[in-house]
């Protein structure tokens, strides 16, 4: 009886990779869906700005929470499993968010949507670091980042469409489901649903190259470059004392503190920007398009660059630098964004700046998986990353102070908090509007690449080699 001869699939390792970018596009879309339609959510559910800004607030706690799980998990149980999990999980809180009545339902629909959400980085940050030698690492998280910031673009022009549809005269069975607020409650149902789709292709395709059916010999070969990763791979993991002692660990931890804010400003505020300083309405902030497209760019630029720094002999590490250093240059260019009078002029600007971001993102993010041992990324990513959103948080309450004022209804436990850790600040930046943090954006990653090079970084994968 014949054998029946298995197909190869030619490059599997994009094919992969190209899942992973699927999942960070239904990631961002499910995450952006409130703030594309928070004037329409707030107005609805009676939200002021300083409410808005405890959503997003619980939303990143959840995600530092989960950061810190989610890299264990991946660890454990595999970039499989804990991929499917992540996917699923956030999927089904974006779709019961559909019913939310109020503050405080909204709020724990958020915190789910957050447990979720964080899990997929470090397991994606993992499955780079299987299926890609060092040389193609950068590209390969430029391209699954991107998926991200296409994922931003793509939600006002999914979901506003959704929210503004007439549902009681053309799906009147529809609106009887939902009642109030039925076109905003659609779009959390049908960008939830989307990740139950995904779901299918991966657990059809993803294995570990050396357990795939569909990979060649060749590719194999070149993954394992040599064999060094995959030895290392084999090792024990860490415990997390090991991990808590990894100097480069702290290094890039307080990078990521330092400079995520940026990016998370232009995810959860830029749009309210537009709306209350620039005075666009809620069908006009589809032109936010224009810094998810620029994010996009960024990711894929300083993937390739380090890349090609790489292959033209220079180490990884000093590759990232490299390509760092000339996003830090681009940075004192933020504060012109609040401060020039014609939209166009400051939509250019905000491209620029947002292209260095996520160049830099993608590069510090390459940092990780360059110094890091492969049996514990996992671990160390999700920690590295937690400080990524402690910094978001901080970010979200210092900007709704400034943009809010003093509180007219009883502060909530979020912001009693904040008052007492950071009063004196807070009380500073009080109801001056966005231009502060606009000035503040100019300075964060030269003094974070300022401190990683004084840290030594550019040291540390000398040491593991």
């Amino acid at each position: 009886m014949p054998v029946k001869k298995l197909i190869k699939i030619k490059g599997l390792r994009w094919w992969i990779v190209t899942l992973v970018f699927l999942a960070a596009v239904l990631n961002y879309v499910d995450r952006q869906t409130l703030s594309a339609l928070a004037p329409t959510i707030q107005a609805d559910l009676g939200l002021d700005d300083r409410e808005y800004a405890n959503l997003i607030s619980i939303f990143l706690i959840a995600y530092t929470i989960a950061y810190l799980i989610a890299g264990k998990l991946v660890d454990r149980l595999g970039t499989r499993k804990s991929t499917l999990l992540f996917v699923v999980w956030w999927s089904m809180s974006n779709v019961v968010t559909a019913w939310a009545q109020g503050m405080k339902s909204m709020s724990g629909m958020r915190f789910s949507l957050g447990l979720g959400e964080a899990g997929i980085w470090p397991a994606a940050s993992k499955i780079v670091s299987e299926w890609f030698p060092s040389r193609e690492r950068a590209l390969a998280i430029g391209f699954y980042t991107m998926g991200a910031t296409i994922g931003a673009t793509l939600a006002p022009y999914i979901v506003i469409p959704l929210a503004e549809y007439d549902y009681a005269s053309h799906l009147p069975w529809v609106n009887s489901l939902f009642g109030h607020g039925t076109g905003w409650r659609m779009a959390f149902l049908v960008t939830g649903l989307a990740g139950f789709v995904w779901v299918i292709p991966w657990l059809l395709l993803y294995r570990k190259p050396q357990d795939s059916k569909f990979i060649s010999a060749q590719e194999l070969a070149h993954i394992e470059d040599g064999g060094k990763d995959s030895a290392e791979a084999n090792d024990p993991a860490w415990t997390w004392g090991q991990v808590l002692r990894f100097k480069p660990l702290w290094l890039l931890l307080i990078g990521r503190l330092l400079t995520d804010p940026v990016w998370y400003f232009y995810q959860f505020w830029f749009a309210k920007y537009l709306n209350t300083g620039r005075g666009l309405d809620q069908s006009q902030l589809t032109i936010t398009w224009i810094v998810y497209a620029a994010a996009g760019v960024g990711s894929l630029a300083g993937g390739w660059f380090s890349g090609l720094l790489i292959k033209r002999g220079m180490s990884p590490v000093n590759a990232r630098l490299v390509v760092m250093f000339s996003c830090a240059c681009l940075m004192p260019l933020s504060p012109l964004i609040s401060s020039v009078t014609g939209l166009s002029m400051a939509m250019t600007i905000t491209a620029v700046t947002v292209f260095a971001a996520l160049s830099w993102l993608i590069n510090i993010s390459a940092l990780i998986v360059d110094v890091s041992p492969k049996h514990s990324l996992g671990t160390i990513f999700s920690v590295v990353a937690a400080g990524s959103t402690i910094g978001g948080i901080i970010m979200n309450m210092i900007v709704a102070t400034m943009v809010s004022g003093p509180s007219t209804k009883p502060l909530g436990f979020l912001d009693q908090g904040f008052k007492t850790l950071m009063g004196p600040l807070l009380e500073m930046v009080s109801g001056k509007g966005y231009g502060p943090w606009f000035i503040a954006m100019a300075f964060l990653h030269p003094i974070c690449l300022v401190f990683l090079w004084l840290g030594g970084i550019n040291r540390k994968q000398a040491q593991l080699s």
